[in-house]
């Protein structure tokens, strides 16, 4: 592995190595143990969308393991004033050793990837969210202390997260139910390499067939950024598609909620689930620095 654009980039044996890194950094972490693994080390970070737990969790991932992270607000460098994607690939992988970037165009991260020499890291795009779905997996094992042959059932829109998830479990061994209204379904192409990698990957347009004796229910925004015109459209066709107490009551009795965040309370999933027993969202949050840090090192080092 070079780059992580998809999660189709890993491995099984791959994905296994970094949640146990991810483990171990974890534990270190919480017992005060530092390391400085990735000392005189820079990561660029290309931001074209707005970022909370990506950006955050790069920055303390970097300054964790020793090294430095560089914001780069696409606005603020050349990118913004025209320069190609491909220069800017070339220019940054001569000043750092590796390059995250949130984006808009999936096509933006496979340029940057064909012209950088250092990895290039997916940090979000139209199509994708691997490192989101690292520190997911991260969290299902923590809670079920295993991964394969669990029922993940996706609620609500066939977004980037999806996509990847969709991946993630048929690298792991996990069958996904993803539940979406007409028009709204994942990408037909994530969806035949899944099942390409042997995955089990179930479309349906009924929440209740996704959510029964789920181990994992998942949910994500209705209108993610850059749909804001589409709101009211989006509202109307994903209200049937929440995470509620009634749909919760028909997954399994120990099944764990998850959200990518962030949430809009009582839209995709209730602020009694949220905020409930099932809940691990806000465990998923932390994970994002200790699978991104993993990644860092398996990358940079």
């Amino acid at each position: 592995m070079k780059h992580l654009i998809s999660m189709a980039d890993l491995t099984q044996e791959e994905v296994i190595e970094l949640l146990d890194m991810a483990e171990d950094l974890k534990e270190k972490r919480l017992r005060g143990k530092v390391t400085d693994l990735l000392k005189n080390k820079s990561l660029a970070m290309i931001f074209e969308k707005s970022s909370t737990r990506t950006r955050v969790s790069f920055e303390v991932a970097m300054s964790d393991l020793g090294g430095h992270s560089i914001y780069l607000n696409y606005r603020d460098i050349q990118l913004g004033r025209g320069e190609t994607v491909a220069d800017t690939a070339r220019v940054l992988a001569g000043y750092v050793y590796a390059i995250s970037a949130r984006v808009n165009r999936h096509d933006t991260l496979i340029e940057l990837a064909e012209c950088s020499a250092v990895p290039v890291i997916n940090a979000l795009s139209d199509l994708e969210h691997p490192c989101q779905i690292l520190a997911d997996l991260l969290t299902i094992r923590e809670y079920k202390n295993r991964l394969k042959d669990l029922r993940f059932a996706w609620i609500g829109d066939g977004n980037n997260v999806c996509n990847s998830a969709i991946l993630g479990c048929a690298i792991v061994g996990m069958e996904i139910i993803v539940a979406c209204p007409e028009g709204y379904e994942p990408d037909v192409n994530i969806v035949a390499k899944a099942r390409e990698l042997g995955g089990t990957v179930m479309i349906t347009h009924d929440p209740s067939k996704a959510a029964k004796d789920a181990d994992v229910l998942y949910t994500d925004v209705w209108v993610s950024m850059g749909e804001e015109d589409e709101r009211e459209k989006r509202m109307h066709d994903l209200k049937d598609y929440q995470i509620n107490a009634e749909l919760v009551n028909i997954a399994k009795h120990d099944a764990i909620v998850m959200h990518c965040l962030p949430a809009h309370r009582d839209e995709e999933i209730t602020a009694e689930i949220l905020e409930g027993p099932h809940s691990v969202v806000f465990d998923e949050a932390e994970n994002r620095l200790h699978a991104q840090k993993a990644l860092l090192l398996k990358l940079m080092t």
